[in-house]
């Protein structure tokens, strides 16, 4: 039949070609009875009393305080400017110790090259077909040789199926370092 919590009936009378409505919060069958039988009156910015066991509903009310934003600063410590620095890289060491890489691919281009290293990302141009997981291949040939490390310490971590990849280097490499060898690559 019906659950004890909450039902919603919406009770509609028309009265002189105007149509009223009025929402009733009922927790059980017996309460629509009585409310049901009586005439509806229609009265403007009034306030109902409480049904039976409105006790429950209002004391898991929904009218809590959004958390407020921090603001910023001016004067800003060092160190959140070189957190926020390194947070822009597009190099950065994951929280198993690894280094990743966030690449922008762009697949089917003549020659394999690094195009541009941004904040974002590293754009890195594949002369591959984007099909079959040929680009993919390439990309991490192609990344081995910049870096100067072997084809099996470098993986593709996300993004097998996006153009936006990450790339996991297993190697004693600082972040730096990969940084460095990346834009010397760039040009």
């Amino acid at each position: 039949m019906f659950s004890r919590s909450g039902l919603s009936i919406i009770l509609t009378r028309l009265s002189e070609s105007v149509q009223s409505f009025k929402a009733v919060t009922l927790n059980r069958l017996s309460d629509v009875v009585p409310v049901l039988s009586r005439p509806l009156t229609v009265l403007s910015r009034c306030r109902l009393p409480p049904l039976p066991g409105a006790h429950r509903l209002a004391s898991s009310s929904r009218n809590r305080p959004m958390p407020k934003k921090e603001k910023a600063v001016k004067g800003r410590p060092a160190a959140s400017v070189a957190a926020e620095a390194e947070a822009s890289c597009p190099v950065a060491r994951d929280k198993s110790g690894a280094v990743t890489i966030t690449v922008h691919a762009k697949p089917g281009s003549k020659h394999s090259g690094i195009t541009e290293v941004s904040a974002e990302a590293v754009g890195v141009a594949i002369a591959a077909p984007p099909t079959d997981g040929e680009a993919n291949t390439e990309l991490i040939r192609f990344l081995a040789e910049v870096l100067e490390l072997k084809k099996s310490h470098i993986s593709l971590d996300k993004g097998s199926r996006s153009r936006d990849k990450l790339i996991r280097v297993d190697s004693s490499l600082s972040p730096e370092e990969v940084l460095r060898r990346l834009r010397q690559a760039a040009g």
